[in-house]
């Protein structure tokens, strides 16, 4: 960023004119002045970069707003240009709410020109299209994980530049598990092994698992079937080298295939936050959304997750429901997921986490009404489960946990082909698609070269629409073949999400 552009940029930041607070972009110390919206407000107490001050004196029990919405209540009187956080405001969170549906009213994204633009990728016989053509190694048990792993070693030396790549991912389940539990396990391995990225997927087998290859593979459609390969391990005198001639054969198959331009309706993308901080909401985030809005204004898919993420903002979702049947199922979604947690004897509200709550975040509904704002304004055409697929265009919401590997897992499997991953407190997880990582705050892009894609944080010296225009670059780029920073780092793993008991 030029020194004109950071001179430009603004030292607190109001949302919205219904907001009680505003959110200092650096240190305010105590008896200072700032401006906020033309007045002048006096700071009472030393208040960090990213945290939150009052501007106006709110009384103890009395809802705080943030975003136009509330973000909890105060726990003790506030005065105006007092810090606001943990110590005097509390979540007003608890259980299970009675949502009404009102009528349709669709989402209004814009008809952006980010939208006109396009990509190089492969098609597939199916009609998707992947950013990527690698061949992908799943276990149905952890027991063969570590052979998945030798034969991608093996296969990447094979496969040279012929292909993008060879990835085996491994995991602890698929064994000592229990219905839904393992259902669950099986979903979302049948789903990962259609994912477009994955130009050719060899499925390893023990043979004495619970999660039987053959169930397995009769969840995948047989049109999906054309280049899954299986082995069980058990059955082979030497597993390796039946293993590596599997992975031959497959490398030979997806060699021929090629780039070609797509538009942007061929991207299927996933958005997620993790590590997030009081910039997340007004940076990135709503960067992320206006490329939701781009893609599916385009005629693609963008799948929003989260599930625990979305408590206090849900409404936002809801009113932006396609029809009634949509509502209804996101409704019930999200208090099947609260029941969950009080199930468990947990308050819903047990979110931010440590380090949101160092980097300016209080409650959860604060966390939510910035973590939603990656879909966008787009319509919510469909609610999934976890462990199905993303098959309609617009907005999707997805059935997953806030968890970093659990979720990136989870919209892969959905059949993201890019993930958009913001952060303001930085992390080096991917997941088995790129996972571009788009910093809320210039000073982690900065500490964190090798994690962060792109930063955000020149909203504030540039404003939205050129830093929109900068990110939609980067995804082309890397949608067409240029490695994000989980590619380079090689940091692709998966999670599944384990709810049940274990034998």
């Amino acid at each position: 960023m030029s020194d004109a552009a950071d001179m430009l940029k603004p030292r607190v930041l109001r949302v919205a004119a219904e907001d009680d607070v505003a959110v200092a972009l650096e240190p305010l110390a105590a008896g200072e002045a700032v401006d906020v919206d033309g007045q002048a407000v006096v700071i009472v107490d030393p208040v960090p970069a990213g945290h939150k001050f009052a501007l106006r004196a709110v009384s103890i029990c009395e809802r705080v707003h943030r975003y136009r919405a509330p973000i909890g209540v105060a726990t003790r009187a506030i005065a105006r240009g007092e810090h606001v956080h943990s110590h005097n405001l509390s979540t007003a969170l608890s259980g299970e709410l009675d949502y009404r549906f009102v009528g349709v009213a669709k989402g209004e994204a814009a008809a952006l020109p980010l939208s006109e633009r396009s990509f190089r990728g492969y098609r597939r016989a199916d009609g998707s299209v992947g950013t990527r053509n690698e061949l992908w190694i799943l276990p149905t048990v952890g027991c063969v994980g570590r052979l998945g792993e030798r034969l991608a070693r093996e296969g990447e030396g094979v496969a040279g530049q012929a292909i993008d790549g060879v990835h085996a991912f491994n995991h602890p389940f698929g064994c000592s598990q229990l219905g839904a539990d393992l259902d669950g396990t099986a979903a979302i391995l049948a789903a990962l092994a259609q994912n477009p990225n994955a130009g050719g997927v060899l499925i390893l087998g023990l043979g004495c698992e619970s999660n039987q290859l053959d169930a397995l593979l009769a969840r995948i459609p047989e049109e999906r079937r054309g280049r899954i390969r299986t082995l069980r391990a058990q059955q082979e005198g030497d597993e390796f080298a039946a293993g590596l001639a599997l992975v031959e054969e497959l490398i030979a198959l997806m060699a021929g295939d090629s780039r070609e331009a797509v538009p942007l309706s061929g991207l299927r993308l996933g958005v997620k936050c993790g590590g997030s901080d009081a910039m997340s909401g007004l940076t990135a985030n709503p960067l992320i959304g206006r490329m939701a809005d781009a893609v599916t204004s385009a005629g693609g898919q963008a799948v929003l997750t989260e599930i625990p993420e979305m408590f206090g903002a849900e409404a936002l979702l809801l009113e932006r429901a396609e029809s009634e049947e949509v509502f209804d199922r996101l409704a019930a979604m999200i208090n099947r997921f609260k029941r969950y947690f009080l199930d468990h004897g947990e308050p819903v509200s047990e979110n931010p986490s440590p380090g949101n709550i160092a980097g300016g975040i209080t409650t959860l509904e604060e966390k939510s009404l910035g973590a939603v704002q990656k879909g966008g304004l787009a319509t919510v055409t469909d609610v999934i489960a976890y462990g199905e697929r993303a098959e309609r265009a617009g907005l999707t919401i997805l059935e997953a946990p806030g968890n970093d590997a659990v979720s990136t897992t989870a919209l892969a499997a959905a059949g993201v082909t890019m993930t958009l991953f913001s952060t303001g407190r930085g992390t080096p997880l991917g997941s088995p698609v790129p996972t571009v990582k788009i910093a809320s705050n210039s000073a982690l892009a900065a500490h964190k070269p090798r994690w962060i894609d792109f930063d955000a944080g020149r909203v504030l010296g540039e404003g939205m629409e050129a830093a929109a225009e900068a990110l939609m670059d980067r995804i082309v780029a890397i949608a067409s073949g240029e490695p994000a920073c989980n590619e380079t780092n090689d940091e692709r793993a998966i999670g599944i999400w384990k709810r049940g008991v274990t034998l």
